[in-house]
């Protein structure tokens, strides 16, 4: 069992019963107290996706879920659910489009890297590489001589994710969005 010190981003732990993800610690040192840091911990519900912040001492003893991650790609959509296909047996996970809703917006056909969190032998959740390409589907027209630093536009991708790009992007391109952040990387590299 690790310590709460010990507890990294995206892994998942079991909290009052539930399965929980964790998306943010923020360590703080109170002052004046003879004590160890505390860890404020933002966490996830895998199931429901219910938000939860708590904080644990250092020291406090936390149990690590029974969570598998497998490699996938995106299949297909079936009304509200995706499908996903695990790349090395091929057994099909469907995801509802609500519990993946931030997710699918970084997701095409051919985004690479995409992981299947498995909880108790059902999906819960899909698990998004550090940065995906995808391509602009609308923005406005390119500006000639616009530096490379200078200012930014909306753009719209093929998922309907909208990010901030250089005026010297246009329609068409294909881009690095990391998925953090959100934030535009530069050109892909084709």
């Amino acid at each position: 069992m690790p310590k709460a010190s010990e507890i990294k981003k995206h892994a998942a732990i079991e909290y009052n019963s539930r399965v929980m993800i964790v998306r943010d610690i923020e360590r703080s040192v109170p002052q004046g107290r003879s004590g160890g840091s505390l860890y404020r911990m933002r966490m996830y519900d895998v199931v429901t996706g219910g938000k939860v912040d708590e904080t644990f001492k250092a020291d406090e003893m936390l149990t690590l879920a029974d969570l598998i991650r497998r490699p996938v790609m995106f299949s297909y959509i079936d009304g509200d659910e995706y499908i996903f296909m695990d790349e090395e047996d091929y057994t099909p996970y469907n995801l509802n489009k609500s519990s993946i809703e931030e997710q699918v917006l970084f997701v095409s056909e051919d985004t690479k890297g995409l992981l299947a969190v498995i909880v108790e032998g059902s999906p819960v959740s899909i698990d998004l590489p550090s940065s995906v390409e995808l391509v602009i589907e609308d923005t406005s027209p390119s500006i000639k001589g616009a530096s490379a630093s200078a200012r930014t536009k909306p753009a719209t991708m093929s998922t309907g994710l909208i990010v901030q790009v250089p005026e010297h992007i246009s329609n068409g391109d294909r881009i690095k969005i990391n998925t953090d952040e959100k934030k535009f990387m530069g050109r892909a590299d084709n």
